[in-house]
């Protein structure tokens, strides 16, 4: 009996023992060098009132010493313009973080930008301060902007482009689906930048025009909302601008067209000319005509699931431009070849309608890709089909050789001096 008492204590002692380390156990912090996995966090871009995407920070304690941290917080305090979450710890000052020898823990930072008068980016900073004496920089570029939304209450699926008050001085961002409505016309200057979200577009409406004219230097830009690294080669992000039925008089010269759906999508009656213009990293198209009328040059096309697409008839004419097509994309394999000519196009029932394809030229531009063969062309009958390319390098075509791109993998398409296309194509 008295052994099984001896035993019962004994196992209530151990049983009364706390868990984990104990304030004797724990180094001093401030004899522990952390490690960070960036010296310095930074958000690119953050548009006033929107926050930001989250940015991770990790701190590795690579000693053998457990410490506690006393605090974790920021320089400014509650006059930050960011905000953390330490291993979860949302407050203001997260205390007592315990972070053992080997170990490591994640803190994530969100940037909330305020509005001001500025016209051109401007910067906030910050700093991530330890209890152990230790600092990591913070650091976000804002950027004031005109934002086009639906308005709450709002039973129309777009919202409506004030042309007359078109701000040329600041980025304008587009949540929402907008319209540059019937009988006017929207002007983009060189410099001019539009930011697009998940499902927004520009659509140019019947008897409406757009106006969009950059130079090399400051291209009128037309791109998707997220501006985070991993997001800048991302197709998909938003629609496409659609030149809608009968839209007339459209000018794009030199602009960036990126991270979309489709780049340009011109509609039946719809005529649009276009030079010295970038589209790419689109997940459908690149330019999709549809009995429209387009007249291009220099222009390339690159990083799309399909670089041109020109279906149920039309006119078009492209000189000096290049369609390269190596698409790679995890979870969408390309099918089709980077340029489609088609007259016709199958409705949901399984029949097919179209138009003439008056021409489709192409003098002078560089077709080529991944694929054997890049041009596909379909014709049925009762609809014309008319289509040529002089001068022309296409993968698969009578003149198939290497265009000896500078670097693919850079998106470098301008063309090495012994290319065998040097001279045709597009000039940056």
């Amino acid at each position: 009996m008295r052994r099984l008492i001896l035993a019962l204590a004994a196992l209530a002692a151990l049983t009364a023992l706390p868990l984990g380390c104990t304030p004797e156990e724990y180094a001093d912090e401030r004899t522990v060098k952390l490690d960070f996995s960036a010296d310095t966090v930074s958000f690119d871009t953050v548009f006033t009132t929107m926050g930001t995407a989250t940015r991770q920070l990790k701190v590795y304690n690579r000693s053998t010493h457990d410490i506690e941290l006393s605090s974790v917080t920021l320089k400014h305090g509650r006059h930050s313009r960011f905000r953390l979450n330490v291993d979860g710890d949302t407050s203001m000052v997260a205390r007592h973080v315990e972070l053992q020898g080997g170990d490591s823990i994640f803190i994530f930072i969100e940037a909330c930008i305020d509005p001001n008068e500025s016209t051109a980016p401007f910067l906030r900073t910050d700093s991530i301060v330890f209890g152990n004496g230790q600092c990591v920089p913070l650091q976000a570029y804002g950027r004031n902007a005109v934002y086009h939304r639906l308005a709450p209450g709002d039973s129309s699926w777009f919202c409506r482009i004030d042309c007359a008050a078109w701000d040329n001085s600041r980025p304008h961002v587009f949540l929402s689906p907008a319209a540059v409505m019937e009988g006017n016309t929207l002007t983009l200057r060189a410099g001019d930048e539009l930011y697009f979200g998940d499902g927004a577009m520009l659509i140019i409406d019947s008897a409406a025009t757009l106006d969009a004219r950059g130079t090399a230097e400051r291209p009128v830009l037309f791109t998707s909302l997220r501006q985070e690294e991993w997001y800048r080669h991302l197709p998909g992000q938003w629609l496409f601008i659609w030149l809608y039925n009968f839209s007339t008089g459209n000018v794009i010269d030199h602009a960036i067209i990126e991270n979309g759906t489709a780049g340009l999508r011109c509609y039946p009656g719809s005529q649009a000319t276009v030079s010295n213009t970038v589209v790419r990293q689109m997940s459908d198209a690149g330019l999709v005509g549809q009995n429209a009328t387009a007249s291009v040059h220099n222009m390339l096309v690159y990083d799309c699931y399909s670089a041109l697409a020109l279906i149920g008839g039309g006119e078009y004419s492209f000189s000096q431009s290049t369609f390269a097509d190596y698409w790679n994309y995890i979870g969408k394999s390309r099918d089709t070849a980077a340029v489609i000519i088609s007259n016709h196009y199958y409705l949901p029932d399984g029949s097919y309608t179209g138009a003439d394809m008056r021409r489709a030229d192409f003098t002078n531009c560089i077709v080529y890709g991944n694929h054997r063969n890049e041009v596909a062309v379909s014709s049925k009958p009762p609809f014309a089909m008319s289509y040529s390319f002089t001068r022309c390098l296409v993968r698969g075509g009578e003149w198939d050789a290497d265009p000896l791109f500078t670097s693919v993998e850079d998106d470098d398409y301008s063309l090495q001096e012994d290319s065998p296309a040097a001279g045709i194509g597009y000039q940056p």
